[in-house]
């Protein structure tokens, strides 16, 4: 009898999980497959870049040699464990690939418990019949499933250069994405917002892989007691291809059930909406007398983060630049895939510009999700009481969006900053370079604002926007794809600083873009009804 009751109980814990999962699904059939298809795409297109440019067992084993001594690439891409075009693709790009997963997968979970929660909407679901844990269940199930067709597109793709090699590259990318899908569902149910949370399991994210560049930087094996404290690093030192060591999934799996089971047990423990780590009440009088200071308030956290995270990139990146530069200095194609990412100019300088570039791929992420902050505080109902005082929709969109523009300013500011100091020279070009990129980026920005202000309920296809620019740029170069689908993303028409000539006529034809798009998306969003 107590046996039945305590699996009737568990049952009734979990009732309604099947249709919310298909729930979650059917909202993110949009976002999860583009992370799916970014992540996938990274992946598979990389043997044949990589048999372009090492088409010899000779090149490869050189390749191999030059990591060995070139600490400053190990701490960008780990050390590499085979010169097999398997375990080349594996050092290439598996650390990026779980990171990304990882990033899919805390988007998912935080998606579906805490932003559910601090909306509202988790309480209407609640009231059904539906058990206490369904919904962090359905959260996780969504992320599996995800993670799940992400490995077996992997191994499929792959399975050419190896079945065994595939198979644990794939279930290595989707073990790293749910050790962070778990961890995402820890940490929502200690924080009070969906914000912290995100921001929370990020900064873990960050840290393992600083922690897995630090281990790598010092040993060529994957043997540094800092590499093994990340996620990331087990992911490296599982090694696709060169010789698999299976075990190692092993503690991709028991780090899952602890944090599952962490979070199952959080959940049972607090009330809905409620968390264990509170928010600190604010004082009794308030400080923020405008709509700009709240815009601030709100996203001043990521603004930070971002910051740190740009100023050290550049600093890593322009460490490393005389480093590639000796390393793909006699490789002829690797050196025209330079010179397509970053111009025609000296190694260094196109070396240079193409991190750079890439660095601006990655701030329209930014301009992104800084501009959809409009869109979460409609959909959530916070923006009605600020708009039901003296604030009309364009002064209070106005502080946001001077925050996502500006602050897309101040972090690429930040990265050539980080250049600057690592590379040690070339300051004023190099902080030239970065500011150019802006324009593409404020168009990726205005394309956002539009789809906000005119088509509110796909705003979230701005995402779909920064991802395929972002594919563009990182892999297009690589794949030797036509210029005409080079030029659909607007980071093709900007000049390729430094090194190469300022074109004053693509920067202010896409600042001109930029412009319109914002005033058509502010025209709209002063039209339209508001979301409820």
């Amino acid at each position: 009898m107590t046996a039945f009751a305590v699996r009737h109980g568990g049952t009734r814990q979990l009732a309604g999980t099947g249709t919310l999962l298909r729930f979650a699904l059917r909202r993110d059939r949009l976002m999860i497959p583009l992370w799916i298809a970014v992540d996938a795409l990274m992946v598979l297109s990389m043997p044949g870049t990589l048999e372009g440019l090492y088409g010899t067992p000779a090149e490869r084993a050189d390749l191999v040699r030059q990591m060995e001594t070139n600490s400053s690439l190990r701490a960008m891409v780990g050390p590499v464990f085979g010169d097999s075009l398997g375990a080349l693709t594996a050092w290439r790009v598996g650390i990026y690939a779980g990171a990304l997963a990882a990033v899919m997968s805390l988007l998912v979970v935080v998606r579906h418990t805490r932003d559910e929660e601090e909306s509202g909407r988790q309480e209407l679901v609640a009231s059904g019949t539906v058990g206490r844990r369904a919904s962090l269940t359905a959260a996780l199930l969504a992320a599996a499933v995800a993670n799940a067709v992400l490995a077996l597109l992997v191994t499929a793709g792959l399975a050419g250069q190896g079945a065994a090699g595939a198979l644990a590259l794939g279930l290595g990318i989707a073990g790293a994405g749910m050790v962070f899908a778990t961890m995402a569902a820890v940490v929502a149910q200690l924080t009070e917002s969906a914000r912290l949370a995100r921001g929370l399991t990020a900064a873990v994210l960050g840290t393992a892989f600083v922690l897995r560049a630090a281990g790598d930087s010092g040993t060529d094996d994957g043997s540094s007691v800092l590499t093994w404290l990340s996620p990331l690093g087990w992911l490296e030192n599982l090694r696709p291809y060169a010789g698999e060591r299976w075990w190692v999934l092993a503690l991709l799996a028991g780090a899952v059930v602890l944090q599952g089971a962490v979070a199952y047990a959080l959940a049972g423990r607090r009330d809905l909406g409620m968390s264990f780590l509170p928010t600190r009440p604010g004082p009794a009088s308030g400080r923020l007398g405008t709509a700009s200071a709240l815009a601030w308030r709100l996203q001043r956290g990521g603004v930070l983060g971002w910051s740190i995270g740009f100023f050290l990139a550049g600093v890593v990146y322009g460490g490393m630049t005389e480093g590639a530069a000796d390393l793909v200095g006699d490789n002829a194609n690797a050196r025209r895939i330079i010179e397509r990412m970053g111009g025609q100019s000296g190694l260094t300088d196109a070396f240079l510009a193409s991190m750079i570039g890439m660095l601006g791929l990655v701030a329209a992420l930014w301009i992104v999700a800084s501009v959809l902050r409009l869109h979460g505080e409609e959909t959530s109902g916070r923006a009605e009481p600020v708009l039901a005082n003296a604030v009309g929709r364009l002064r209070w969109a106005a502080g946001h969006l001077v925050i996502a523009f500006g602050g897309a300013a101040w972090i690429m500011l930040l990265a050539g900053l980080g250049f600057a100091v690592g590379y040690g020279r070339q300051m004023g070009p190099v902080l030239a370079a970065c500011l150019v990129q802006l324009p593409a980026v404020w168009v990726v920005g205005g394309v956002a604002v539009l789809l906000h202000g005119v088509l509110p309920r796909a705003a979230v296809a701005a995402w779909g926007v920064a991802g395929a620019v972002l594919l563009i740029g990182w892999i297009g170069p690589a794949l030797d794809v036509p210029r005409a689908v080079l030029d659909v993303s607007p980071f093709g028409h900007l000049p390729k600083l430094p090194g190469g000539s300022m074109e004053w006529g693509p920067v202010a034809v896409l600042t001109g873009v930029a412009v319109l798009l914002v005033a058509g998306g502010l025209a709209g969003l002063r039209r339209r009804d508001m979301l409820t």
